[in-house]
């Protein structure tokens, strides 16, 4: 069976950088943090006091208010994301278009903890003594929630669901996509990823695993991928969306296309809950295996979007991969994490860095890795982490990694469409 090619034909983004995909894109290019003071609760009793919010946001201005309260947050962001996306694809356009065979498949590591948070922590009990919850509790927390309501939205019928794997979550999401288009499951598909874990329990959560950042004087530097004196994550919320749509169909319609998705590959590092594996083994095979779904050399690949999160031992453990991956070939792709600029979107982290991706091949500049100040002996001196400033360069295909704890990893590979 020959495998259908698979196109990107619309993006979507709402993030801590930017509210729309190309504000988020000229953020990267111009290297600007968004961390900044939590505003979501009082965070005063913290010890990490900051992270990466969406700012200037009010969901009132894209969905009905009797709608939006039955939504959590993290819905919120993946049905602003989506609809941008939809929109940017033109599909709505297409009087042929059979809404039987596009479907929705969306990608969360935590879902409603706001929600979740909201409701145990205060929830009332009548006059009997039973607890009383709000019948909106199950269904704005619940992680599929978000693809039932983009696909409600539109009236798209075909395949529907969601993907966990933490931090890997919306990468599994495109993959997952990428892979019923090539099976023509389906003819074009939502994807994508959103989170909202800036809430109390959630700073409160990975304050306790000791996996946030606390430079709390400086937060717009204190996501620092690669560097000597990084101590943790910087959380981020938002969302990013991506219409993928078979190559022929988008052709049919006249759509304009971004980049071809090429390959996908997943592994598991069968190691430690939260911890890499110390000499990348579930990187390394992560990679192999999308370079091989995608058929393509080491030498293919001119950029690499790294998970590079600003943890002592997950940078280290990646660019090990990185180096035994691509041997030579490591020293002539530029790598970077925009993580140092968004913070960590956990589940939603793949969905941005799969834009981020795209665009590069798509403009063919590389964005930067900010909050580089002391060089970390630990790293390969050779690599090229692309520090401070983008870099104008052809871009034919760039590879994004995404691993969450539990050790799941998930790749993909986008490169320029060919006409």
């Amino acid at each position: 069976m020959e495998l259908k090619r698979v196109v990107v034909t619309g993006i979507g983004a709402l993030t801590p950088v930017g509210n729309t995909s190309l504000a988020f894109w000229e953020s990267l290019l111009a290297g600007r943090s968004g961390a900044a003071p939590i505003t979501h609760f009082d965070p005063q009793n913290f010890r990490t006091r900051f992270a990466c919010e969406v700012k200037n946001f009010d969901v009132a201005d894209h969905l009905d208010r009797k709608e939006a309260r039955r939504m959590d947050p993290f819905v919120h962001f993946a049905m602003v994301a989506a609809h941008e996306a939809v929109l940017d694809s033109g599909l709505l356009d297409d009087a042929a278009l059979d809404k039987d065979r596009v479907g929705v498949i969306w990608g969360a590591g935590i879902g409603g903890l706001l929600t979740f948070e909201e409701e145990i922590g205060g929830f009332a009990r009548r006059e009997d003594g039973v607890p009383k919850f709000n019948p909106f509790f199950i269904p704005k927390m619940i992680i599929d929630i978000s693809s039932g309501h983009i696909s409600m939205r539109y009236g798209f019928r075909g395949l529907n669901f969601s993907t966990v794997s933490a931090c890997a979550s919306s990468t599994n999401a495109i993959i997952d996509s990428l892979n019923y288009i090539r099976l023509g499951k389906a003819v074009a598909i939502v994807t994508g990823g959103s989170e909202a874990a800036v809430t109390a329990s959630g700073i409160g959560g990975f304050n306790a695993m000791k996996a946030l950042s606390e430079r709390n004087d400086s937060p717009e530097t204190a996501s620092r991928p690669f560097d000597l004196d990084r101590d943790g994550f910087v959380l981020g919320e938002g969302a990013g969306a991506l219409i993928l749509e078979e190559r022929d169909h988008a052709i049919r319609r006249g759509a304009r296309i971004y980049a071809e998705v090429v390959g996908g590959g997943m592994s598991a590092d069968a190691h430690h809950m939260t911890a890499p594996h110390p000499e990348g083994l579930g990187a390394r095979n992560v990679m192999m295996e999308a370079l091989r779904d995608a058929g393509m050399q080491t030498s293919d690949i001119d950029y690499i979007n790294v998970h590079g999160t600003s943890t002592p031992l997950g940078d280290i453990a990646e660019t090990k991969a990185i180096t035994e991956v691509f041997g030579e070939a490591a020293y002539d792709l530029n790598i970077s994490s925009t993580k140092s600029m968004t913070g960590h979107l956990l589940g939603a982290a793949g969905a941005i860095e799969a834009l981020a991706c795209i665009m590069a091949v798509h403009d063919d500049v590389i964005p930067p890795t900010i909050n580089h100040f002391t060089d970390d002996p630990a790293f390969n001196t050779r690599l090229n982490f692309t520090f401070g400033q983008p870099v104008r360069r052809k871009v034919r295909a760039a590879l994004s990694n995404t691993f969450g704890f539990g050790g799941h990893n998930a790749s993909i590979i986008v490169k320029k469409h060919d006409a």
